[in-house]
């Protein structure tokens, strides 16, 4: 009951504890004494480790107890129109928001060929090696530049430190679990107005003025719900919009093949590649090819 208590859940009494301890020990002693040679012992990261993105989340690329070495490759992109410069902030924690994470490291990639936002491709490379050694790199995929970091100090908490992050993300779960989402429903609130912003644009006369001044409204509200950050009404204004605009989308195409002529320009939904993760977390893959699309902010 103690240790319940302590815990906060019952505790496994599958083994006998002074048998589990007894016989570690015991193997333990044969490795080092040369007579125990069928044990391999790997070692694991403590705690994962990501980056920073869009609204502040935190990215995992390696998660807790990963074997080591390990090596994760993933695929980001920007947060704004003609943005030529991203920070890699390298972090160690569970929490899903950046602050409440280890900083371990902290770098810049710039040049990044002038792009509307979403389109350069930022391949970020997690490398860590097996004396736990972290190699961080970014690579603008147009232009073939690179900036990385070499991080030696991801084992450095003591066993207290880490139990206590641990802790802390258990405890802090359910809280942690409502921010993400609302950061995430207003990532993709931007988003979708964005995206259906440049539609227009494209589409010129094609749209009617009734419908042009029906998503304009639309765009309005959503707009004005994610300034306000209120995430009930993010949700009801981008599911609003997105049915608007496949409803005019699809008027559209059917006027065009009536007439012999291109089809219409389909919408965005709410999963439209091109901005913050649509993941959530972990993200939206693409392709299959291990690819997540999550944002960086702005580097002024």
């Amino acid at each position: 009951e103690i240790v319940k208590g302590f815990f906060g859940k019952d505790p496994h009494k599958g083994v006998n504890p002074d048998e589990v301890v007894a016989v570690g020990a015991a193997i333990q002693g044969g490795v080092l004494a040369g007579d125990v040679k069928d044990v391999l012992l790997l070692d694991v990261t403590p705690l994962s480790l990501g980056l920073e993105t869009l609204g502040g989340v935190t990215t995992h690329l390696i998660e807790r107890n990963t074997t080591i070495p390990s090596r994760k490759t993933e695929t980001f992109s920007t947060a704004a129109d003609n943005q030529s410069t991203v920070e890699i902030h390298v972090l160690q924690g569970e929490r899903p928001m950046a602050t409440d994470n280890k900083t371990i490291g902290r770098f810049q990639l710039t040049g990044i060929t002038p792009a509307p936002r979403g389109v350069p491709q930022i391949e970020v490379t997690f490398d860590i090696d097996a004396n736990g050694i972290l190699n961080v790199s970014a690579r603008d995929k147009a232009t073939g530049k690179e900036q990385k970091v070499r991080i030696e100090a991801t084992g450095g908490l003591s066993e207290a430190e880490i139990k206590r992050m641990v802790t802390d993300a258990e405890s802090h779960s359910v809280e942690d679990r409502k921010r993400r989402e609302a950061i995430e429903a207003k990532n993709r609130g931007e988003q979708l107005a964005y995206e259906t912003e440049k539609n227009i644009r494209e589409m010129g006369e094609k749209i009617d003025s009734e419908s042009k001044a029906k998503l304009d409204t639309a765009l309005e509200r959503l707009k004005g719900a994610v300034q306000r950050e209120d995430t009930e009404e993010i949700r009801s204004a981008s599911d609003a919009l997105t049915q608007l605009w496949n409803e005019i989308s699809t008027k559209l195409y059917q006027e065009a093949s009536a007439q012999g002529g291109p089809g219409a320009q389909s919408g965005p939904g709410p999963e439209q590649e091109g901005g913050q993760p649509q993941e959530q977390g972990e993200g939206k893959k693409r392709g299959g090819d291990g690819e997540i699309e999550a944002d960086y902010e702005v580097v002024k």
